[in-house]
């Protein structure tokens, strides 16, 4: 599993990685400013989650450097009628790794399954403070859609929710 000479890789999830997925998400949730989680669900929770991904063949890659999982992005597909070219993205990379283009080749390689599975929008929601990742996202032909102000309120700090999407 481990790239040669501690190469960061990106490739589709497996249930393989699950629990240094676990790893990954708890660290990014732990830093309580990127994500809505301030710590990973329960391992069995995160495992659950990628079983489903992988059952509707949902597009999920993960970044991974010396059998350690350093990134991911998914998109949750839309179940409902109506709503099923439809999919909410989500991401994050740990702090190690960040601004070296883990990111974005995670977003590219997401995206590109997803529109080959049929998906023609992807919703996602980013804090106004994550300034970083709206760039990220912007770069990648995602446009603002909304705010909503003062959507969260954490450690006495008020952040707005910038919803964003992308027509694929």
């Amino acid at each position: 599993m481990p790239a040669p000479g501690g190469r960061v890789l990106i490739q589709p999830i497996s249930l393989d990685w699950v629990q240094a997925l676990h790893r990954c998400l708890d660290e990014v949730s732990r830093e309580r400013r990127w994500l809505a989680f301030l710590k990973a669900p329960p391992l069995e929770l995160t495992r659950r989650f990628v079983e489903a991904q992988l059952k509707r063949n949902a597009p999920m890659f993960v970044a991974t450097e010396g059998g350690e999982v350093v990134g991911w992005c998914d998109i949750q597909t839309g179940a409902l009628e109506g709503f099923t070219h439809c999919g909410r993205l989500g991401m994050g990379v740990r702090a190690s790794h960040r601004r070296g283009g883990i990111g974005s080749k995670l977003l590219a390689a997401v995206l590109e399954e997803g529109r080959s599975d049929g998906l023609t929008r992807v919703e996602l929601d980013v804090y106004a403070s994550n300034t970083a990742a709206i760039v990220l996202y912007e770069k990648a032909g995602f446009t603002v859609e909304g705010l909503k102000k003062n959507a969260r309120l954490l450690d006495g700090e008020y952040d707005d929710v910038v919803m964003m999407a992308k027509l694929l």
